[in-house]
């Protein structure tokens, strides 16, 4: 992970704060947390599911998967919609995986700021694909 990113230290302040929220199980946050590639995104919790986000600032983006809890210590995979199923993991390191599978291109440290200036720094560095999931999602 590259400690000199810009938004490093927000990053870092984000996961202490879903550590200490007690909304996510420990051993999902530990398995995210040793995987570089979400541990470079912003965490944030909801209803006991940890999300990711490529922004540091509300509202999130939300073209990352995010995993909820499921019955007897499982997870279930889903979005990056609410309205959208991967499936269900049996152990937080398949729900990492499942995750990791679909990060999205070009998907880096977390940008300093909102997903507009996310959206407008994505179609800096690709042209507009109208199969490309947009930043902009949201669960409304």
């Amino acid at each position: 992970m590259d400690t000199t990113a810009p938004g490093h230290a927000l990053v870092e302040a984000g996961w202490q704060k879903v550590r200490a929220d007690g909304r996510v199980r420990p051993e999902l946050l530990e398995a995210a947390y040793a995987e570089p590639r979400l541990r470079q995104l912003f965490p944030w919790t909801g209803m006991g599911e940890l999300h990711f986000s490529r922004c540091t600032e509300w509202p999130w983006a939300w073209d990352i998967p995010y995993i909820q809890p499921a019955t007897e210590g499982e997870y279930w995979v889903s979005g990056p919609l609410r309205s959208e199923s991967v499936g269900p993991a049996a152990t937080a390191q398949q729900a990492i995986a499942m995750v990791v599978d679909r990060l999205p291109l070009h998907c880096g440290p977390a940008l300093v700021g909102t997903r507009e200036e996310l959206a407008a720094q994505d179609a800096a560095i690709r042209p507009t694909n109208p199969e490309t999931p947009s930043p902009n999602r949201s669960t409304s």
